[in-house]
């Protein structure tokens, strides 16, 4: 019988009493490794319910106890760090090394969790009038919720809730429904770790449940990452209900390569960042944007890209991975399709890719066009596949125009050996986040993840600093205290100890 996955509720996992049950598959061979529930309206209330009592005895909890809350668990995730990966490979299928990268930019963010006391330090000023003083605190909201992708399942799950928790709030997660075997191994190392009853809930489904915990009343926060349509409809329907949210959504990433750029480096960072985890990554780049003549960076580009293939999470040869669905890669054919009949030039063409021994895989090969134009439907949409568009402009400025235009601004890169270009590049693109010569610019966790239009919707950003505040209120004392009411010291101010 195939596996059924439980739900956390109240620190126990149980079996759900729904009758909706979604497969999940290994995407090289379409076998299916388990069964995911669609939680129950009641279960989704019991959850919550779970969460609200729990927040009322956690917000008390000393901060230093938090923080070993969550060095025990950083310790534990290192500890099963490869195991987690192979259970990520699996259902992903993400080659073995890319899944314990996933895996290690998680524990990242729940080592600086374990930070949680500077992060959460307010702030002091005296005689702010006259015998008056101003501090301020900072404290938990509550009941908070994630809605995660499934392109990192371990890292995403783990930017959220170990944060929220550490900061004195409860979480409710749901992960996606097409890899959700990992979110659950993650919880079950976090009740390992010590973790109270109801801290940490994890759910199950889809659309139903997602609008479950954007309008219930008990819940006070939202952090959603995934695509544009779901991540607008999350933060109106969040928003409507008076809720914080953090949206983080769709990308359209350029790197731009100045004439003076080693070409060695570029060819190898492109290759990487194009076609690594299968281009199914917020962050990856899909379009190259050369300066001046750009025909031999082109040829020896693909080249490059002739030598990569796919291939399973366990082979060491293989360069990345399947596409997570059949309708993922036949999302991804149809855009190389439009592609060719839009005009652009396909050097190599990845939408007849097999792998021995696992022909019924989610398979696309590298893909490259060149002689792409901001028109073209490979241009303007994510493709979210190991596709890199190529594009030629005659100076920096017009490449600062072209990225500039873009109605996404998750990240870029610039290479290039001259420090002025690379300033100006950094100074003047819209874009939240900026490599100089650094292909995929995600900042290390005591930054936060700073996407820009219509890559986010909300106020504050993911880890770092950013999410403490989004995690959190402010409260401000104004305080005053009379000369006049100091006691005279005397015999009636001794302390009978008897």
């Amino acid at each position: 019988m195939t596996r059924r996955l439980p739900l956390l509720i109240n620190g126990e996992f149980v079996a759900s009493h729904t009758d909706q049950w979604i497969p999940v598959t290994n995407p090289a061979t379409q076998a299916v490794l388990c069964e995911a529930p669609a939680a129950t309206a009641g279960e989704m209330e019991q959850a919550i319910a779970s969460a609200k009592a729990a927040f009322a005895d956690w917000k008390e909890v000393p901060v230093s106890e938090r923080a070993r809350l969550m060095l025990r668990y950083q310790a534990l995730l290192k500890e099963h760090q490869e195991e987690i990966a192979e259970i990520l490979s699996q259902e992903t299928g993400k080659t073995f090394e890319d899944a314990k990268g996933d895996v290690w930019r998680g524990i990242e963010v729940a080592e600086q969790a374990a930070n949680i006391a500077s992060l959460m330090m307010g702030e002091t000023m005296g005689n702010v009038a006259r015998s008056i003083d101003s501090h301020s605190w900072t404290q938990p909201l509550g009941v908070c919720a994630g809605i995660t992708p499934f392109n990192f399942p371990a890292m995403i799950p783990l930017w959220m809730f170990p944060l929220a928790i550490a900061a004195g709030n409860t979480f409710v997660l749901k992960p996606s429904e097409q890899d959700p075997m990992t979110p659950n191994r993650l919880a079950e190392l976090f009740q390992q770790a010590g973790a109270a009853p109801g801290l940490l809930q994890v759910v199950h489904g889809g659309k139903e449940q997602v609008d479950t915990l954007l309008t219930h009343p008990d819940i006070k926060a939202v952090s959603f990452v995934g695509s544009v349509p779901v991540g607008q409809h999350v933060y109106r329907t969040a928003t409507e209900h008076l809720k914080r949210a953090q949206c983080f959504a769709g990308a359209k990433n350029h790197m731009v390569i100045m004439p003076d750029a080693k070409k060695e480096q570029v060819i190898s960072s492109l290759v990487g960042s194009s076609c690594g985890a299968a281009g199914q990554r917020c962050m990856a780049i899909s379009v190259a944007v050369f300066v001046g003549d750009s025909k031999a960076w082109i040829d020896e580009l693909k080249d490059e890209f002739a030598k990569i293939r796919p291939g399973a999470w366990n082979d060491p040869d293989a360069a990345y991975g399947p596409q997570i669905s059949p309708q993922a890669k036949q999302r991804v054919l149809t855009l190389i399709k439009q592609g060719k009949e839009e005009g652009a030039n396909c050097l190599l063409d990845g939408s007849e890719c097999t792998v021995d021994g696992l022909p019924d895989g989610n398979w696309v090969g590298p893909t490259l066009f060149s002689g792409v134009t901001p028109d073209m439907s490979i241009y303007r949409e994510e493709i979210f596949g190991p596709v890199l568009c190529c594009v030629t402009v005659d100076t920096l400025e017009e490449a600062l125009e072209l990225v500039n235009n873009s109605p996404y601004g998750n990240g870029t890169s610039i290479f290039t050996a001259c420090g002025a270009a690379a300033r100006k590049y950094q100074h003047e693109v819209e874009v939240g986040q900026v490599g100089i010569n650094v292909p995929i610019p995600v900042p290390l966790p005591f930054f936060s993840f700073t996407g820009w239009k219509g890559s986010f919707y909300g106020d504050q950003h993911a880890y770092g600093k950013q999410a403490v505040r989004f995690y959190t209120e402010t409260k401000t004392v104004t305080s005053r205290w009379f000369d006049s009411d100091i006691p005279a010291a005397g015999p009636n101010m001794s302390i009978n100890l008897k």
